[in-house]
């Protein structure tokens, strides 16, 4: 196939001028200080828009507790 009608370098860019990579925004935590992406929960304590949404210290336990129970057997 041969292209009939073939488009300028700027009709082109301009038509891919919304593919360019947008940076990612990052807040920093109320609680604990450290970065984290938007409307997410933050992964070090576990609190989002200042409440404790999910106990972080309460897993953490509960795998050290698992893991000692299997090294005990």
């Amino acid at each position: 196939m041969v292209v009939r009608m073939r488009h300028t370098r700027a009709h082109t860019a301009n038509r891919r001028s919304h593919h360019a990579i947008k940076a990612t925004l990052m807040t920093t935590c109320e609680n604990c200080g450290a970065k984290n992406l938007n409307h997410t929960i933050c992964k070090y304590c576990g609190f989002y828009k200042g409440r404790n949404v999910m106990n972080k210290l309460a897993k953490v336990e509960k795998s050290q507790a698992k893991a000692k129970k299997t090294s005990a057997k």
